[in-house]
C-alpha cells in the first residue's frame, strides 16, 4: 500500500506506518496472538506491540516457587481463638479480666470468653484445628498457620486496605495489581486479577483498585450473587453488534486514538481505556466458558458443594487453570465474620459455608498438579477479642460475641512453596497479642513477593516523584514459613 502524498485528509498509510500504528493496542495484538501461537517468528513491527501490551507475561525478579494466587478472603475477621489458635486458658479464667488487662479495640470489652468449639489435632504435624473446620483440616499438612499476624487499627476500612494494598490510605494500588503488573497474565482473554464478592466488601472497589497503576491491573468485580454466566460480567454479551463489527469498531477507534497520541506525549489514561476496550472484546468468549461451572462434571460440583462461597471457589480454581495471575474470594457482602454477638451461632454457620469448598479446593489443586505453584491465602483483615464484647446500654447482644482486635490474629497459606504442616509464632496465653515471631501485614506481603519471585523492595512504580512499593518502607520476608 503505497502512501498518497498529495492527499489532504492524510488517512492513507504505507505497510510500516500501518503496522506502527496499529500497534497502539489494537488488532496487531490479536495477530501477534496468532503469531506467537502458530510458533511463527514475529516481525520487528510484532515485536513492538508487545511490549505495548502490559498483560503479556513477564519474568519476576527470580525464580518464584508460585505463578498464581487465590487469596480465601474471610471478609469481617474471624476469630483466632475460635478457628486456628487454641487457648486453654480461657475456660480456666473464664469470665475474669484479662491479667494484663485488656488492649484497646473500637468497643469496651468484659472478662474472658471461653470458646464454644472444641479443638482436636489433625495429620502427621498434630496441628489443632477448631471443629467447624473438619474437612479442611484434612489438608493440615499442607497449611502453614501464622497464628502471630498484627495490623495497625481495629477498623474494619482501614484493615482491610491494608491487608490488600499495604495502607491504610486510598491512594495505594492493591496486591493483585502490583502482581499483575510485576508479571503480566497467561490468558490475554481473561482479566490479570479477579475479585468475586456476593455484592461488596467493606471498602468496596478500593480493595482491588490499581490507583496510580496503569488502569488494566485493577481487578474486575464479579459479583457473585449472580448465577449465569452472562450475568455475573455485566454487558459481557452484545446482543446488538457482531464480533466482526465490534473488531471493525475497535480498529476504527484505535485509528483515531493513534492520531490523537501522535505529537503528544504518553497518555497512560488513554492507553488504559484503549486496553479495556481490547480485553472486553476478547473476553466475550473466554469469560463465559471460564465462569461456567456447568461444564464441570458433577461429582466435582458435589466436591465443592452448593454455597456461593463454594461457587466462588471452584470459579477460582477454573481462572488460575486457565491463567488468571490473581483471584480473590469475598465470603460475602459487607463483613460476615463480624461477629459481634452470637460468635458460636455465626462462625459455626460461617465455617460451613466454605469449609467443605476450601477442602474441594485444596484437594482439586493437588490433584490437577496446581497446588505446587498457586499460592492459596485464608484468613480476614484482623482477628478478634477473648474478652467479650459489652453490648452498648440500649441495644440488642447477649454477650457472647468479640470485638475487633488487630494485636493478635491468624491466616494460613497453602502451595506455592509455603512449608506445609507448620505453625509459625504465636500469640499470648489468651490469644489477644501477638508476641513470638510478630508478623505485620507489610511482612506477609514481602514474603508472599518473595514466593512469587520478586523483591519487594525492588517491585516500584514512581508516581509524583517517589517509587512506591506494595511494602510502603517496611517489611521482612518471614524465611521460616517457606518451604
Amino acid at each position: 500500500m503505497s502512501a498518497k502524498k498529495n492527499c489532504p485528509t492524510g488517512l492513507f498509510l504505507n505497510r510500516r506506518d500501518m503496522l506502527r500504528q496499529m500497534g497502539t493496542g489494537l488488532g496487531l495484538l490479536g495477530l501477534a496472538g496468532l503469531f506467537r501461537d502458530a510458533g511463527l517468528l514475529m516481525p520487528s513491527a510484532l515485536a513492538t506491540a508487545d511490549t505495548r501490551n502490559p498483560l503479556l507475561p513477564k519474568s519476576p525478579h527470580f525464580p518464584g516457587k508460585a505463578k498464581r494466587v487465590i487469596h480465601i478472603y474471610l471478609n469481617g475477621g474471624p476469630s483466632q481463638v475460635d478457628t486456628w489458635d487454641p487457648k486453654p486458658m480461657l475456660e480456666k479464667h473464664a469470665g475474669k479480666p484479662l491479667p494484663s488487662g485488656n488492649l484497646t479495640t473500637e468497643r469496651p470489652t468484659g472478662g474472658l470468653l471461653p470458646s464454644p468449639f472444641k479443638f482436636q489435632r489433625h495429620g502427621q504435624s498434630g496441628i489443632e484445628v477448631s471443629e467447624i473446620f473438619p474437612q479442611t483440616a484434612r489438608y493440615v499438612d499442607d497449611l502453614c498457620v501464622i497464628r502471630s499476624m498484627h495490623a495497625n487499627t481495629p477498623n474494619h476500612e482501614q484493615s482491610m486496605r491494608l491487608m490488600n494494598c499495604g495502607d491504610e490510605r486510598l491512594s495505594r494500588p492493591s496486591f493483585g495489581a502490583w502482581l499483575t503488573y510485576g508479571m503480566g497474565t497467561e490468558n490475554e482473554n481473561l482479566p490479570g486479577f479477579v475479585a468475586m464478592c456476593p455484592g461488596m466488601p467493606v471498602a468496596d472497589v478500593s480493595n482491588w483498585r490499581s490507583a496510580f497503576l496503569p488502569g488494566i491491573y485493577q481487578g474486575t468485580h464479579i459479583n457473585t450473587k449472580k448465577t449465569k454466566p452472562e450475568e455475573l460480567i455485566e454487558n459481557i454479551v452484545n446482543q446488538r453488534v457482531s464480533l466482526a463489527a465490534q473488531r471493525r469498531q475497535l480498529d476504527l477507534l484505535g485509528e483515531m486514538n493513534t492520531r490523537h497520541l501522535r505529537g503528544r506525549e504518553d497518555d497512560p489514561a488513554l492507553e488504559a481505556r484503549i486496553q479495556s476496550f481490547e480485553l472486553a472484546y476478547r473476553m466475550q468468549l473466554s469469560a463465559t466458558d471460564a465462569f461456567d461451572i456447568s461444564k464441570e462434571p458433577e461429582h466435582i460440583r458435589k466436591a465443592y458443594g452448593d454455597t456461593v462461597q463454594a461457587r466462588q471457589l471452584l470459579i477460582a480454581r477454573r481462572l488460575v487453570e486457565r491463567g488468571v495471575r490473581f483471584v480473590q474470594c469475598y465470603h460475602g457482602d459487607m463483613q460476615p465474620w463480624d461477629s459481634h454477638d452470637m460468635i458460636e451461632k455465626n462462625h459455626r454457620q460461617l465455617a460451613h459455608d466454605c469449609d467443605q469448598g476450601i477442602a474441594a479446593l485444596l484437594g482439586d489443586l493437588k490433584q490437577r498438579g496446581l497446588l505446587d505453584d498457586t499460592l492459596v491465602i485464608c484468613g480476614g483483615e484482623f482477628g478478634r477479642t477473648p474478652a467479650v464484647e459489652l453490648p452498648a446500654p440500649g441495644t440488642p447482644g447477649n454477650g457472647k460475641g468479640r470485638d475487633h482486635n488487630h494485636w493478635g490474629f491468624s491466616i494460613w497459606l497453602a502451595g506455592g512453596g509455603v512449608k506445609g504442616g507448620h505453625v509459625h509464632g504465636a500469640t499470648d496465653d489468651f490469644g489477644y497479642k501477638a508476641v513470638d515471631n510478630p508478623v505485620h501485614i507489610h511482612d506477609l506481603h514481602a514474603t508472599l513477593l518473595h514466593l512469587l519471585g520478586f523483591d519487594h523492595e525492588k517491585l516500584t512504580y514512581r508516581y509524583a516523584g517517589r517509587d512506591f512499593r506494595l511494602t510502603d518502607v517496611s517489611g521482612e520476608v518471614v524465611r521460616e514459613v517457606i518451604a
